[in-house]
């Protein structure tokens, strides 16, 4: 009697969740798109989620699937290949665009879209960061630091640093006599390769700090903005609920050390005592526009914490990956170490280590690091209408933030043949991809202005891996899961012996 009594009780609970949900799922549906009245074409198709978190629940399980385009699927299953749709995450209502010709035209329409990173981002970032300049002041600070950070003398510089700091590092791992976590190692070698290039030499004191500083302000840059204890966004900020203005303390401390390095060298530099090797800080206090104007403080410490953020983590797991993926396919691995063996070969006897002539010979190892970089799928990019835009038969309003998924891109079979398989060969002469199929950092005015210095770091790195080491996966069947990009779950354990 008493089962009999409580079926209907809990059918009618049931019931009223079911409705609760739905309703609230109408309710956020009118608030974000009900009110935008009449437009000359439809929003695209989608689901606005929950009020306040929006989508957030369902991207977050995707990403610690290891399968960071699941979210992404699932709209395309219920919706149709449409190649854009509408959602609600990072706390704004939302566009998602995965087609090569959508992600090219939002990242190359300056007119339209501007940066539109999630709020987290805008309230960690400096004024003067390259993510929240006007598009007059980018295209002036990206004429300056041109050659600063991409030019011939620029990446000569940087690849002493980095291959002293390659070269100890492997030795160290060969001589371990237990496996090791390769990403948590990759991630310490990788950031004090971009440290010393950033830089120059730093004092231990000051690297440990930088480094334990930089993991809880960069946890919080691509995160839910809320300021509560437990939240990523809390932990870079350092700050009680009840401080009004939020000030990001993991950040102010962050630019206090390099600020402290800056005045430094321009110190040791008045005085005429400074003759260590130049780092990109020295490169940027050089540079002059046509007026004679110098670079404000502001304006190289806002950059240099800039590339942190985006060449530290990225990096490491580039590299990590690229290690993988050459230890899982022994025809690549060899055909790669060949070619590397070769150019030392043709090296003159004089020459010690790898220089910029060696890495433009290369031609197979730049094609395992485009399809590793495309197999990767890390970088989304954001943008935000200016105005009420027609796209494709859709309307993107005004506002709006627009969420350019190239990662969905790269692993499309319509566009590379069997995805899912690490083929560096497609990328031949004869195959190469349409515009917007390939963009692992960007496109536009906006492109990552450290390409070359990241392509730089991996390329010295897998070289010398190639020449001298064997790396053996502890666990090669591991599962993945998500930090900013898919990492294997024991963190890639492994174990390092030289072949020379």
């Amino acid at each position: 009697m008493e089962l009999d009594f409580c079926r209907p009780i809990a059918a009618a609970l049931l019931g009223g969740c079911v409705f609760m949900f739905w309703f609230l799922k109408r309710v956020n549906e009118w608030y974000y798109v009900g009110r935008l009245g009449e437009a000359a074409c439809p929003l695209p198709p989608g689901d606005m989620g929950w009020p306040f978190i929006g989508n957030m629940l369902s991207l977050f399980k995707s990403l610690r699937s290891g399968e960071p385009n699941a979210y992404l699927y699932g709209l395309i299953s219920r919706y149709g290949k449409t190649g854009i749709y509408k959602t609600h995450v990072f706390g704004c209502p939302s566009i998602i665009v995965c087609t090569p010709e959508l992600c090219r035209h939002v990242l190359t329409n300056d007119e339209h879209f501007k940066q539109g990173y999630p709020k987290s981002c805008d309230l960690l970032s400096g004024k003067k960061s390259l993510s929240k300049i006007t598009r007059a002041e980018h295209k002036r600070m990206r004429q300056l630091i041109a050659a600063p950070i991409n030019g011939h003398e620029a990446l000569a510089i940087y690849i002493e640093h980095i291959e002293s700091t390659v070269i100890s590092s492997l030795d160290e791992w060969a001589n371990k006599k237990h496996p090791f976590e390769l990403f948590t190692e990759m991630k310490r070698v990788t950031f004090k390769i971009i440290t010393q290039n950033l830089m120059g030499s730093v004092n231990d004191s000051t690297f440990w700090a930088t480094e334990h500083l930089y993991a809880d302000y960069r946890e919080g840059l691509i995160s839910m903005a809320i300021n509560i204890p437990g939240f990523a966004f809390n932990k870079a900020l350092k700050v009680p609920i009840s401080t009004p203005s939020m000030d990001p303390n993991a950040r102010k401390k962050l630019l206090g050390v390099i600020q402290s390095v800056l005045d430094e060298k321009r110190a040791m530099t008045k005085s005429g005592e400074y003759k260590g090797k130049k780092s990109m800080m020295d490169l940027l206090m050089e540079v002059e526009d046509e007026n004679g104007q110098i670079l404000e403080d502001e304006d190289i410490v806002d950059l240099l914490l800039t590339c942190f953020s985006v060449g530290f983590e990225s990096s490491a797991t580039c590299a990590l990956w690229a290690i993988v993926h050459l230890t899982g396919h022994p025809e690549v691995l060899q055909k790669a170490k060949e070619e590397q063996e070769e150019i030392i070969k043709r090296r003159p006897s004089t020459q010690k280590g790898l220089n910029l002539k060696d890495i433009k010979q290369m031609e197979y190892l730049p094609k395992v690091i485009d399809e590793m970089l495309r197999m990767t799928n890390m970088v989304s990019f954001f943008r935000e209408a200016k105005t009420d835009v027609q796209i494709n038969g859709y309307t993107i309003p005004k506002g709006w933030k627009v969420l350019v998924w190239c990662g969905a891109v790269h692993m499309d079979p319509e566009i590379y043949e069997n995805p899912q398989d690490f083929n560096p060969s497609r990328w031949g002469e004869k195959i190469k991809p349409k515009p917007g199929a390939f963009m692992p950092f960007g496109a536009g005015s906006r492109l990552c202005p450290g390409s070359d210095l990241a392509k730089l770091v991996i390329t010295t790195f897998l070289h010398y891996v190639l020449l001298n080491y064997k790396v053996t996966r502890v666990n090669p069947e591991s599962p993945l899961r998500y930090l900013h990009a898919p990492i294997p779950a024991d963190n890639c354990l492994v174990e390092v012996t030289v072949i020379r």
